[in-house]
Parts: structure tokens; C-alpha cells; sequence
């Protein structure tokens, strides 16, 4: 147990937890669940001044306000310290969940402004998320996306110098393969198994989001990446808002670029051979 943590649940929720259980998939920070006096239960995060937890608080924050959904309710914010409700997760993401997926991120993804971007820079992994507003997204993708990954994976030692340049000059030829979308969609930003609780087949909720307004297929693609969504997701999906042609055959690759180059940033090894691979089949 980490020291403090109760006075500090204390100080920010006007009640000291009864007990502590740790949660799995804290990979930037600590996470417990924690029984509280009035009976409920709620998550805490627990972090550092540069942690990112109080933009994440923000994230969730901007979810709820802006679009219907579900995610946890945020109790209290800050990079030290993170509290929010606590959602069951019970069962894997079955046929009728995917379906559900499927309304609720239709939804989200009719959420649209008149830029790509945000307000604020975000986070993904905990990795930092430029998000500067632009009316075109083709040069947001590439340079705030492709490239700012490819030169942080370069810096950090794990990007060979010969595969940044491959990138760079793909990025350049970016046009012969993606097109202007017909708006910025908001979207969660971080789609993966990991971050989706679901209650008898149905989506309890969404967490960890890495959220700005993009084009809605990026969304799409990264849910393809880990097997996280298939058939029954796209065939729903479908139904609110058709996919253009192209999209499996095509795109859906080129938008995985962009979470495989996180993951070169944040771990290197196999995953750099797999935006490699991406690259030359495009001719890059």
C-alpha cells in the first residue's frame, strides 16, 4: 500500500477508503480499487507531477460533456493522484457487445467541429499527443502523427535512422493513398481490448482515452490491430455510417501505422519489422 494514499483519498473525496485491492493494467501507473464507507467503489490512479493523470481526468471530462460515451465519472483530478467510479468488467468483448460498440462509437464518431485536433495536446500511452488545430487532415496525420512518432521512436533509439527516412518519404507521397474525410469526427483515440469493460455482452464502459477530432477511420483501423473488433462490430458500424471502399484493402493499414509507431516508441522489437513491413508494401 503505497504510504499516504488514504489521507490523500481522504483529502480529495471527504472519505478515507476501507480497503485496497490492486487492479492489473496500471503499465503508466499505479491503479486500485478501493471499497468506500457509503458503499460504493471507486478507482485511483496514482502518479507523479508529469504523470498525466489530470489530463486524462480532462479526457474523460470531455467525453462525458461531448458525447454519450460511457465512461467513468471523474471524482477528483490531478497528475498525483486520479479517482474515478468504478466499473465491473465482467466477460470479453462477445458478438452482442461488438454490437453495442458499434452504436455507441457510430455515435461518438457523429460528434463533429470544424478542425482536426483539440483544444489541448493529449496523451497515448503516456506518450505526448500534439493535437494543433487544422482545417486539413492529410498534414495533421502526417506531421503531427507519422513524423512526430517516427523522430520521438528515432530520439529514444528505437527507430533504425533508415526506417525514419523510408517514413518520411512515404509521408510525402501520403495523398496517393488517404483523402480529406467530410468532417473531424471526435474520437477515443486509444481502441483496444484493454481499454473496454463490458457486463453481459453489453459495453459498460471506456477507458484511457488519447482523444482529439480526426478522421474517424483511425478509429476503425487501431480496433483491427489486436483483434479487438470484427464482423459484427463493422457490420453494425456499417449500418449508422457506411465505410468507403478501400478501407480493408488499403487505409485500415496505413491508420495502424500510426499505433504501431506508439509502440516502436514505447517498446521497439518485433514492432518495428511491422511498420517496415507496412512501408514497403506501400512502396515505402
Amino acid at each position: 500500500m503505497p504510504a499516504g494514499l488514504y489521507a490523500n483519498i481522504e483529502a480529495a473525496l471527504g472519505q478515507a477508503p476501507l480497503s485496497t485491492l490492486p487492479l492489473c493494467g496500471g503499465c503508466v501507473s499505479k491503479v486500485y480499487r478501493l471499497a468506500m464507507p457509503d458503499g460504493s467503489d471507486v478507482v485511483a490512479k496514482l502518479g507523479g507531477t508529469e504523470s498525466g493523470l489530470g489530463l486524462e481526468g480532462w479526457m474523460l471530462r470531455y467525453l462525458r460533456e461531448n458525447s454519450h460515451l460511457p465512461v467513468p465519472t471523474v471524482l477528483h483530478e490531478s497528475d498525483e493522484l486520479l479517482v474515478t467510479e468504478y466499473i465491473p468488467n465482467e466477460g470479453g468483448i462477445d458478438r452482442g457487445a461488438q454490437i453495442d460498440a458499434a452504436d455507441l462509437l457510430a455515435a461518438l464518431h457523429d460528434v463533429t467541429t470544424s478542425t482536426y485536433g483539440l483544444e489541448r495536446d493529449t496523451l497515448i500511452g503516456g506518450l505526448h499527443q500534439p493535437n494543433p488545430k487544422s482545417t486539413e487532415w492529410l498534414p495533421f496525420f502526417c506531421y503531427h502523427r507519422l513524423l512526430h512518432m517516427g523522430w520521438q521512436s528515432l530520439a529514444a533509439g528505437r527507430m533504425p535512422k533508415s526506417l525514419m527516412t523510408r517514413l518520411e518519404s512515404f509521408c510525402a507521397r501520403l495523398g496517393e493513398f488517404l483523402e480529406e474525410p467530410a468532417a473531424p469526427s471526435l474520437i477515443h483515440g486509444d481502441m483496444w481490448a484493454g481499454n473496454i469493460l463490458c457486463t453481459r455482452g453489453r459495453i459498460a464502459g471506456f477507458v484511457d482515452p488519447a482523444i482529439y477530432y480526426a478522421d474517424p477511420e483511425i478509429e476503425l483501423a487501431f480496433s483491427t490491430l489486436f483483434g479487438t473488433f470484427g464482423d459484427p462490430f463493422f457490420s453494425r458500424y456499417q449500418e449508422h455510417r457506411p465505410l468507403r471502399p478501400g478501407f480493408v484493402e488499403a487505409r485500415r493499414d496505413i491508420y495502424n501505422l500510426y499505433p504501431l509507431l506508439v509502440h516502436v516508441r514505447l517498446f521497439g522489437g518485433s514492432y518495428v519489422g511491422s511498420v517496415s513491413a507496412t512501408l514497403s508494401r506501400f512502396g515505402g
